[in-house]
């Protein structure tokens, strides 16, 4: 599920918000402004797909805040020396 490997460094040229910047905000408290940092965050945890994404389209990204299920997947990824 999880895989970092072929994520580069600033990689992420842009985040398309069109369709969950008013969740992330309303529900998380986050700006899409302030989310877009993450993909730039050295530590940063990415889940592609997304195991949320109805399409399959989509790439999770965590740096910061994040629900028990994204921790726990985070801490399993120090724990088994995968890259951040």
């Amino acid at each position: 599920m999880r895989n970092d490997s072929h994520y580069a460094m600033n990689v992420f040229e842009g985040v398309d918000w069109s369709d969950r910047g008013a969740y992330m905000q309303a529900r998380h408290g986050i700006s899409a402004a302030a989310a877009d940092d993450t993909p730039a965050d050295p530590n940063r945890v990415v889940i592609d797909p997304d195991y949320a994404s109805v399409s399959g389209r989509s790439v999770r990204v965590i740096g910061w805040l994040a629900n028990e299920k994204d921790r726990r997947i985070y801490r399993e990824g120090e724990d088994s020396g995968e890259d951040q």
